[in-house]
């Protein structure tokens, strides 16, 4: 319910570019950090909703709309990492050209670090971090080497 004379501030549409939404509430600022965002290469429009309410039920999100790019694959992986429950709709002309889940593979490699300083990952081998998913909602990963779970994933992404 609106009360008189409060006006409701919506994110704007897009012309060309990608919305991630259903981010679940709280790492839309994780999700920009993956984008690799910041005030030194933002050349178009970014649009950050920080918790909004879903429209999927009740509860809250987070969205964020980039204008004028399109997420590669490694990209898109890296938010399921965070957000398993993320939508991707690319944007052309105003319209929805193309939507998707992400998806989370059972097996992660290279996209994260082990938290273990231990670890043979983080020695200076010329070996790729590589972690088993054990969970996913929250995700939970598993380091194939030293079998430590990886704390925080949004810190150790690379």
């Amino acid at each position: 319910m609106n009360p008189a004379g409060v006006k409701e501030v919506k994110l704007p549409p897009i012309r060309n570019g990608t919305v991630i939404d259903h981010i679940e509430c709280g790492q839309a600022l994780n999700v920009m950090k993956i984008l690799g965002v910041n005030e030194n290469n933002i050349d178009s429009s970014i649009s950050i909703g920080i918790h909004v309410p879903s429209g999927k039920g009740p509860g809250w999100k987070d969205i964020v709309k980039i204008e004028d790019r399109e997420l590669d694959s490694k990209t898109v992986d890296k938010i399921a990492l965070i957000a398993p429950d993320a939508t991707i709709a690319i944007i052309r002309d105003y319209y929805v050209a193309d939507k998707y889940s992400v998806r989370l593979d059972d097996h992660v490699v290279g996209m994260a670090r082990c938290s273990n300083p231990n670890c043979i990952t983080n020695k200076g081998e010329p070996v790729s971090p590589e972690f088993t998913v054990v969970g996913r909602r929250p995700p939970q990963l598993r380091c194939c080497y030293c079998n430590r779970m990886l704390t925080n994933i949004s810190d150790n992404l690379l």
